[in-house]
């Protein structure tokens, strides 16, 4: 159960030239007060406002100073290409705002971890592999995927196939008249929609389907995301880790190989539920939670 204490302010990062819209969780109003940071982001698609800020809130009740953020082309950050999945730029956004994060008076020195939920895990673990500066790293469902095993959620090689067909040919109509095509990211039944299964999470107003959330995809997003590689990280990671994951979440055979190939220290904490449970039901946040504050505690010092 979050603190009613807990106060919230915007706060301004740089990514590639590009304005990254920032909110700062903290118990503390005293801006004097340094606590350690936990940069927070959610799943593809989404925005600040949906499970990142949930558990942000969690983190500053626990007197962590937690930031969430808008990637690129998302929610109320700047960036061309709106709405478009591109991991290279994510990646980047990651690593840009790990930097700023270090620069604000408010945060412990060299304490800076970070929280991902589900997709965005795979980004910051090759953010972490390209040397940006985070000293600890929690994934809660964390989805790694890469093309074989991400394969089968969109009708096997056929289905990918007809995909990177529908993103060539969105991509050609950029390239020719500047028109971002898009897709809605959610809809049950909609092949074209990044998520065509049945999500209660995304359909319900009082869980993800939140004012700020666009629910669009640029179609263009098939081509990065069906090729990326989230695992390939992994053997260049020695920063400590924690993976909270389950048998009902996505990959987590993927979870248990990450365990074995990671370089640094880490622990894993086995719950139940699935996917979507963790990104807002009391059970499975609560449980990620403990995990993630004795993570941190452990990695980055006790918070205040």
């Amino acid at each position: 159960m979050t603190s009613t204490d807990v106060t919230t302010f915007p706060v301004v990062f740089m990514s590639n030239g590009v304005r990254i819209a920032g909110r700062v969780h903290r118990q503390s109003h005293d801006l004097a007060e340094r606590q350690p940071a936990v940069l927070v982001t959610g799943s593809w698609l989404t925005v600040k406002e949906q499970m990142a800020d949930l558990y942000a809130a969690e983190l500053a009740s626990r007197g962590y100073t937690a930031i969430t953020f808008d990637f690129a082309g998302y929610g109320q950050s700047d960036g061309d290409l709106r709405q478009f999945e591109l991991p290279q730029r994510k990646i980047g956004d990651i690593a840009a705002v790990a930097s700023g994060a270090r620069t604000l008076s408010y945060v412990e020195p060299g304490r800076v971890g970070y929280l991902a939920v589900c997709a965005s895990a795979q980004y910051v673990l090759a953010a972490i592999a390209q040397g940006a500066p985070i000293q600890s790293f929690a994934s809660v469902a964390g989805w790694f995927h890469d093309a074989p095993s991400v394969a089968p959620f969109y009708g096997g090689d056929d289905g990918v196939r007809t995909r990177l067909q529908w993103a060539e040919t969105a991509y050609q109509t950029y390239l020719r008249t500047g028109e971002v095509v898009t897709a809605p990211a959610y809809e049950l039944g909609n092949d074209r929609a990044g998520m065509s299964f049945e999500l209660d999470y995304y359909a319900s107003p009082e869980r993800g389907a939140v004012p700020a959330w666009r629910n669009e995809m640029a179609e263009m997003t098939w081509l990065p995301w069906l090729t990326f590689d989230g695992l390939a990280a992994a053997d260049a990671v020695t920063t400590p880790t924690v993976l909270v994951h389950s048998d009902d979440s996505v990959f987590p055979d993927h979870i248990r190989a990450l365990r074995d190939r990671l370089r640094g220290p880490v622990d894993v904490a086995w719950g139940t539920g699935t996917q979507t449970d963790f990104y807002d039901q009391p059970e499975q946040v609560a449980f990620a939670m403990d995990a993630v504050d004795a993570h941190f505690t452990k990695t980055l010092g006790a918070a205040a």
